[in-house]
This record gives structure tokens, sequence and C-alpha cells, in this order.
């Protein structure tokens, strides 16, 4: 059985902290805490308009936390040119508009492809590991192959917003990329909008590799703490994976 890593993604920390300016709350030290609490890494997505990492924060992240870092960002020459400065463990490529208020599904990697191989290519050369949050699509995960992305990140926000059969409908077309992901040698990664009710089912499928949740667990911590949040979840995709 592969083992399944959780990456915790401490944006909305950021989010509470711009709400009234200064530093409180910190996302470090929510990346510091994730770290006790057994995370196996920070995600953080760096947005064009700042609205909540910033710039000191991705440094601060590099520095000061014993954990990889997990950059999302968009193909932009602007975050190139602070990846390639920074250096994070691993860049994952997201889609990126300004009104929205998340990111709203996968990157159209097939559309992409000639753009995407030159900009995956620097990024690797560079010493960071490339996903593609893309939606569970075969064509997609053969154009992030033929890219040359050495992981995929694949979107469950849709999986999350469903319920019944049309759930599990889109649960196995989860199951169904990340197997053909994973025989094309790429590592699977998934995430967007999970939580205590729906992770386990994501969980069970063999070949994904890590989770990324943020959301979720930063308005968990409001009620119950961040260490005892993250420990829960952990449990959850323990037992599932079992």
């Amino acid at each position: 059985m592969i083992t399944l890593r959780l990456g915790i993604n401490i944006d909305h920390v950021a989010t509470l902290r711009n709400a009234r300016g200064g530093d409180n709350p910190c996302p470090v030290r929510a990346a510091l805490l994730a770290a006790e609490a057994g995370a196996d890494g920070i995600t953080a997505h760096l947005r064009e308009d700042r609205r909540h990492i910033r710039d000191h924060d991705i440094e601060r992240l590099k520095n000061e936390v014993p954990l990889p870092l997990n950059l999302e960002m968009a193909m932009t020459e602007e975050m190139l040119a602070i990846a390639l400065k920074v250096k994070p463990h691993a860049v994952c490529l997201v889609p990126e508009k300004r009104a929205e208020l998340t990111t709203e599904g996968g990157l159209d990697a097939l559309r992409l492809e000639k753009e995407l191989k030159p900009f995956v290519h620097k990024l690797q050369q560079n010493g960071s590991r490339v996903s593609l949050f893309i939606n569970p699509d075969h064509e997609q995960v053969h154009a992030a192959q033929r890219i040359g992305a050495r992981a995929i990140e694949i979107h469950t926000g849709k999986y999350c917003h469903l319920l019944g059969k049309e759930r599990e409908q889109e649960r196995h077309l989860i199951s169904e990329a990340a197997m053909l992901a994973h025989g094309l040698g790429m590592e699977v990664h998934a995430g967007h909008g999970l939580g205590y009710d729906n992770v386990a089912s994501i969980a069970a499928i063999p070949e994904i590799v890590e989770l990324n949740i943020g959301h979720f667990l930063i308005g968990e911590a409001v009620f119950v703490g961040l260490k005892d949040a993250i420990q829960r979840m952990r449990t959850i995709m323990n037992d599932a994976r079992q």
C-alpha cells in the first residue's frame, strides 16, 4: 500500500490576518503547528492579487518551517521568477481568475501544452517537483505526462459538491485518472473541498499519495484548534487507507 501524505494549506490563516492588517494570526506559526500535528507538507497559494499569502510569507515558510513547501501558483512570468528564486520543494500550477473566490476547476493542460512544457522544465531544472492541478480527465492526464510534469493533483471540488450516485460517478473518474497517471509514472495528489465527511472515499484510492487540505481544517481549527483538526483528519485518512 502506497503511503498517503497530508499537506496542509495555510492560505486562510493569511486571509484572517489580512482582514485586520498587522501580523496576526501568523501563517508561519500555523505551519509550525501543522508540523507538530504530523503534517507531511505545507501548501500555500501565492495569488497574483496577494489576497492572502504574500511574498514574505513564502520566503519565511521556505526558510523557517521544517516541512516541504508546495507553492501553488499561476503560469505567469512573475510567479516563475519568484519560484526560481525561492526554490520550493514543489510547485503546483493552477488556473487563476481575479474575480473567483477560490480555484474553480482544473488547469487545461491539453490546451496549454505548448506553453506549459518549457515553463515546467525551467522549474524542474531548478529543483522543484512540478504538479499540474487538473480535472479527472484522461486527456488532461496524458497532456500532463507529455508536458513532463512529475505529478498531477486531481481537482476534487466537483466530487465534494455532488451527492449520491453523482458523487460516486465522479469518484470513479478520479480513481480512473489516478490509475492512469500512476501507470504513466507520475505521482498522484488530490485536493479541493475535502473535509471529514468526504475525504475517506478519496483517501482509499490506492494510487493517490498526497492530499492537500486547507480551508476546511482552518475553519475547524476555530472550534477545536489546529492540531486537533489535523490529527482527526489524519486518523480518518489512515483508517480509509487500511
